[in-house]
Order: structure tokens, then sequence, then C-alpha cells
């Protein structure tokens, strides 16, 4: 059987499973047990690529498994994973696992909650590893849509306006998307023969010009409203805020990233033309992203905003890499997916662990946390430090990549945009130490707060987990740059080609 096979039957066996539990005990073992087999499937997934890799197969694809699907479109089940590919999977495993454990207590509804989490992770999955574009956007709306039903159902505040809110500003990315998508698929054979969604395909043609020019913004603005492109983000701070502690950890660690992926994997690299002529304007728009999303959380006095607005900050800086269009600069933005996914995922399992016990968000209502739950405490101490770029984590090495691979762009705008969007590290760094200094520290400001327990077996498991990924990729961030580079040769080769 082959390896990729494995990230869509496993969760399907787990649902399966999950369907013939009988009370809540079983349904979250069932899920732990699937999700665990998932992270061992992926971290075997790795030692296959390295294996593969330095036994001198250096194919632009592995594990490549390809079935016709409806041959009148020529639609077919096309998978295969390069280095990229493979570390977004690692991640979605990472996340998926610890997500189940920060949700150990759901008592409403469990086994709707778990399925549900579990088809989200399932469409994840299955968009990173196909190489089919109609395959690729069926699996991006099975990640999608169980988010109204997640938010709508277990979330908080005004949920059902925050899962609508949402889900209409997806799908109406997604209408985009499909658009940019037909476009592709239509100009795939420009010299005659038979059209393709195949996208290894599709990047040894040369789609004309002016279908690039009219179908580059659908699809690039289609993939970055999921990724909080400005100013299309006001969905994720709302969405954010009112889903459940498991759902926000996917929905920033995992979900957003489907946007920066789709834009470098099908905008930038089926259309590189239209992305050197364009790339000007959303640049712009992710150096807004960039320094907005920093100032808004500044201001916020709700736990999730800050890190929802946080989250804005810093996958506009993905988007921002990406558009450089060199080899450092999209190399950082990768690995500032990696990091980012593993932090702000710790960062929301802490926030609803807090308001589990203190049921608040709201900063100045909390204080001297560190007295009463100083596991907890620590661990929000590190993602807060991860997030400002500490060396020795996974975000330092993202940023700094970033940062230089963007200054060695010759032209003088992209180096002035460049330094404005720096200016984000200071501010995030105010709103960190901001958050720390109130929420950890001084005089506790409710006497009831006294009586409240630290982290429990499962909360530790899964901020445990988090913190060991984070720190590994800072201590250790060679292995994953060098799974990365290589991968990113045919994309640059494309961009460089024009």
């Amino acid at each position: 059987m082959n390896i990729l096979a494995l990230f869509i039957i496993i969760p399907i066996l787990t649902i399966i499973g999950i369907l013939s539990t009988k009370d809540h005990r079983g349904t979250r073992i069932v899920s732990a047990i699937g999700m665990g087999l998932q992270l061992i499937t992926s971290v075997v997934l790795i030692y296959m690529f390295y294996a593969e890799r330095n036994a001198g197969n250096h194919a632009d694809m592995l594990f490549m498994v390809d079935y016709m699907w409806f041959e009148s479109l020529n639609i077919h089940y096309l998978v295969g994973v390069d280095g990229i590919s493979v570390a977004m999977i690692a991640l979605t495993s990472v996340v998926t696992f610890a997500g189940v454990f920060a949700s150990w207590e759901v008592k409403d509804l469990p086994r709707e909650f778990f399925i549900s989490l579990i088809v989200l992770a399932t469409g994840v999955f299955g968009f990173f590893i196909s190489l089919d574009l109609f395959t690729m956007f069926l699996f991006y709306e099975v990640a999608v849509i169980p988010m109204y039903l997640l938010i709508g159902l277990w979330g908080s505040g005004p949920k059902e306006y925050s899962a609508m809110k949402l889900t209409l500003m997806l799908m109406g990315g997604s209408a985009l998307l499909l658009v940019g998508l037909f476009g592709i698929y239509f100009n795939s054979a420009p010299n005659g023969g038979q059209l393709t969604f195949n996208i290894l395909e599709i990047s040894k043609i040369t789609i004309p010009m002016e279908a690039q020019r009219f179908f580059f913004p659908f699809t690039f603005i289609g993939f970055g409203i999921l990724g909080a492109l400005f100013p299309f983000h006001t969905w994720s701070p709302d969405g954010h805020a009112s889903a459940p502690t498991a759902v926000s950890m996917l929905h920033a660690g995992v979900l957003m990233k489907l946007g920066g992926y789709g834009c470098f994997r099908v905008a930038m690299f089926l259309m590189p033309g239209a992305a050197h002529e364009l790339a000007w304007i959303f640049i712009i728009l992710t150096a807004i992203s960039v320094v907005y999303g920093a100032f808004g959380a500044i201001w916020q006095k709700d736990l999730k905003y800050i890190n929802a607005y946080s989250s804005v900050s810093h996958c506009g800086l993905v988007l921002f890499a990406l558009l450089m269009m060199n080899e450092t600069a999209m190399d950082g933005a990768i690995i500032q997916m990696i990091s980012h996914g593993l932090m702000t995922a710790l960062f929301f399992a802490l926030i609803g662990m807090i308001y589990g016990r203190t049921h608040t968000r709201m900063i100045n209502e909390m204080g001297g946390l560190m007295k009463i739950m100083p596991f907890l405490a620590v661990c929000y101490v590190i993602a807060g430090l991860a997030s400002l770029g500490l060396p020795g984590l996974s975000g330092f090495v993202a940023e700094m990549t970033i940062f230089v691979g963007a200054f060695q762009h010759p032209d003088t705008f992209h180096r002035v945009v460049t330094i404005l969007a720096c200016s984000s590290i200071v501010v995030t760094a105010v709103y960190i130490l901001r958050v720390v200094g109130v929420l950890l520290f001084g005089p506790v400001r409710n006497d009831e707060f006294l009586k409240l327990t630290d982290a429990k077996w499962f909360e530790k498991v899964s901020t445990v987990t988090l913190i060991l990924a984070v720190a590994f990729i800072g201590i250790v961030p060679i292995w994953l740059s060098d799974l990365i580079r290589l991968s990113l040769k045919p994309i640059l080769d494309q961009l460089s080609s024009f």
C-alpha cells in the first residue's frame, strides 16, 4: 500500500471507530489512538522521504499514485509529495494530535465533535498530497465546510454570527478560486491536445500571458482569503474568538496554511509571468497585513482576539516572503508556516485551558496566574517568546530567514517594504510582553482564582507535544530547511524563467 493512502484511510477508520463507541470515554480514546497513528505515520513518511533522497531519487514528487476519476474531463486522483508537502503533513499530524487532547473534556455531543474535527483534518491531509487541481479543490472544501458546524455548535460568544461570517467569506474565496482553477484548466493545452488538471503537466507548458493576467488574481486572492490576506482577513479574528479550543488550534495552526500553500503551489507555480507582473500589488497588501495585524493585536483585551490578530500578521508574513520569489525568502516562508502553525496552536490550547478555569478571556480581569498555575504560565511564556522571535525557538529561524531573503531583493521598492514589515517585530514584542506581564505576574485580581488547579495530564500531553516541536525546529532548523530547499527548486526555476 502506498503510504499516502494511510493519511486518508486512518482518519476514515478512526471515524468508523468513533461511531461504534458507546460513551464519551471510548470516543476520545479512539480519537487519540487514531490521531496518534497518524502522527506515527507522518514520522515514518519523513524517514521514507529522506531514505529515497539519500538513495539518489531526486524526482520532483515521490510516492505518486495516479487513478482516473472522471475520464471525460481528465480528472485524476493524483497524489504525491515533495519536502514541502511532507513538512505540512507533519505539522497537521502534530496539531491534530495535540488538538484531540486539548478537547479531552468536551461534553456536548463528543462523538459528533471529534468526527467533525477529524473530517477537517482529512481534508487538510488530502489537500497537501493532491497534485490534481480538481482533487485539491475537493479536499479544500472538505477541510473548510466542517468549520461552520464546529464553531456554530461548539463555539462560544456570538458563535452563529462568527460561523456564518467565516463560512460566507471562505465560500466567496472558493468561488474566486474555482474561476481561477477552471481558467488554468481551459488554458492547459494552448497548442492543442487534452485539457488537464495535472499540476505537473501544466507546469511544463506556458499558459498565455493574457490568461495569466486575468486568472492569477482570482487564484491568488481565492487562496489568500484563507491566508488572511488584507482586506479579506476580517473573518479570521471573529472565527478564532468563537471557535472551541481544538478548532482554533486547527483553524490557525493548519487550515490557514492551505492559503499560503495554494498561493505558491498553484497560483505562482502555474502562472509565473503574472506572478512577476502583479507581485507588487500583493506585496503591498501583505505588508499591510503584517503591520496592521501586529498593531491590531496591541489594542485587544481578549486573549483570543490578540492571538487572532497576531495570526493575521504572521500569515501575512508568509505571503509577503513568497512574493519575494527568491530561495532564502521562500524557504523562510515555508518555515514560518510550520513555526506559526505550532506556536499559534500552542497559544490557543493554553488560552482554552486558562478560559476553562477562569471563565474569562479578558486580560484586565486576570493577573498573578504564575502563582496559581505555574505549568500553564510557563508554557504561555514559551509560546510568547516563540512568537516574538527568541533565538532557540522556531519563530526566530523563520523570521530571520524571511527578512534576510526579502532584503536580498535588489529592487528599492522591495527593500523599503521589507523595512516596514520588519517594524512588526517590535510591535509583536510589545503586545506579547504586555500580555505576559498583565496575565501572569502582579497581584491576583480575583480571589476565586486562588482555588484554581494547574494543568491535567491530557493538557500536559497537548502542550508538551507542541513545545517540543517548536524547540526542535528552533535548535535544529537545518533538517527542515534541507527538506524544503530541494523541493523549492522547480518552483524557483519556473519563476526565474520569466
